[in-house]
């Protein structure tokens, strides 16, 4: 049986597209249980941090709708997603 892919891989890998130059992917999902949106086994809640040059000169909206862009196939696959974003 093959291993199951981590979500939060799949996002950093996605992510490196955005030369990070800090970027932390915190699955969040097991202080969600209980609510709408939980999953046995987690990889439903999910908070990104990251700082990247490509973020300059963007507005918040525009910086959640690229990293949205980027995730592309990984966002209607969970729950929630926090985004905390910064130019670098």
């Amino acid at each position: 049986m093959a291993e199951q892919r981590l979500i939060a891989d799949e996002m950093t890998e996605r992510l490196a597209e955005l030369a990070p130059l800090a970027l932390e992917v915190i699955d969040e999902s097991e202080s969600h249980r209980g609510h709408a949106g939980y999953r046995d086994g987690g990889q439903s809640h999910f908070r990104i941090r990251m700082t990247s040059p490509a973020f300059a000169g963007l507005t918040r909206l525009q910086r959640h709708r690229l990293v949205h862009a980027t995730l592309g196939d990984i966002v209607p696959r969970i729950h929630a997603l926090a985004l905390e974003l910064e130019a670098a």
